[in-house]
């Protein structure tokens, strides 16, 4: 057997297991697609579909862990990120960089295939995110669904409350426990940066034509190999550690006590007051994964729709009035 096929194998039957009895959390529960699809498995399909992209690009896993995020914290987990138009949350400009829609897409036709309008966008977002923190190395939890999706999706909305790189650790610890997330899960819910969001760091620090004095030299070398001056489409990752920078653990943490943080925010993380100890436990943490796993169910219960709220999409790309009108006309 292939190494791979065992690999989707052996990932399948975890997902499967986790996916068993219900649990419920609030409007969520763990399972809550069980029997709902004949003998089916949701989370099963879901997994398949995830596992096969990991080994054709890995890089995108942290794609779908910030797609999650993207889409909770501005109108709640309702995967309202996923619409198009002209004036959606995608165009937004902390939007531009995203990726992952493709693999949703994907998802949502395996399940549809099996399961017509059950499965929800917002859930099969939850879902990708939970199999891509697992396949990154970064522990596997228990996801909850139960999640409908959302109708209005809004441009305007995600610039105001998406946070901005040059957001200081007050502003944004306020913005998450708008969200009724705590300062711990601020600092562990970090992802993928932007060049456009770094530049002006390692190139014209607040218009000195230098770098930040503040980040380790190396690192302004690196990134600006990485970056250089007005390449605003690469990616970096916020983990500069080169031996794991696809992996999901804790050296994200200890890189920003070396002075190695990619944002300014990452750095200013480590120095502040309130922050700083919070940063140290982590970088010395050996129970990050469970840590990191538990934040991931905090921010997927962020501003959910559930029972008749909202609707189960038939296309995760534009809300079902459209898909109608489509096939009538």
């Amino acid at each position: 057997m292939k190494k791979g096929t065992a690999a989707v194998g052996f990932i399948l039957g975890l997902l499967l297991f986790l996916s068993g009895d219900p649990i419920c959390h609030g409007a969520l529960q763990v399972g809550f697609y069980r029997g709902k699809c004949g003998f089916a498995d949701v989370e099963a399909i879901v997994g398949g579909v995830v596992s096969a992209q990991f080994f054709t690009d890995p890089s995108l896993l942290a794609s779908l862990i910030r797609l999650h995020f993207h889409d909770c914290f501005v109108n709640g987990c309702d995967g309202s990120i996923l619409l198009d138009g002209p004036d959606s949350e995608k165009t937004a400009s902390p939007n531009q960089s995203v990726r992952g829609y493709e693999i949703i897409d994907q998802a949502k036709d395996a399940v549809e295939k099996i399961c017509p309008g059950v499965v929800s966008c917002a859930d099969l977002i939850a879902i990708a995110a939970r199999d891509a923190v697992f396949l990154s190395g970064g522990g596997i939890y228990r996801v909850q669904t139960g999640r409908r999706d959302g109708l209005v999706s809004s441009a305007d909305i995600a610039n105001v409350t998406l946070p901005g790189p040059s957001i200081t650790v007050p502003q944004a610890i306020a913005a998450f426990a708008d969200k009724g997330l705590t300062a711990v899960d601020m600092v562990l819910l970090l992802g993928v940066a932007h060049c456009s969001f770094l530049s002006e760091r390692i190139h014209n620090f607040k218009g000195s034509g230098k770098p930040d004095p503040s980040m380790d030299q190396f690192t302004v070398n690196t990134l600006r190999s990485r970056c250089p001056i007005n390449a605003i489409e690469n990616t970096v990752n916020l983990d500069q550690n080169p031996f794991s920078p696809l992996v999901l653990d804790n050296s994200y943490y200890q890189n920003i006590l070396l002075r190695r943080g990619v944002l300014q925010i990452d750095q200013e993380l480590g120095m502040n007051r309130f922050t700083r100890p919070i940063i140290a436990n982590l970088a010395n943490s050996v129970d990050f994964p469970a840590r990191f796993g538990a934040a991931m169910v905090r921010l997927g219960a962020v501003g959910v729709l559930t029972g008749t709220q909202g609707e189960i999409r038939s296309s995760c790309r534009v809300v079902n009035k459209a898909v109608n009108k489509d096939k009538s006309g």
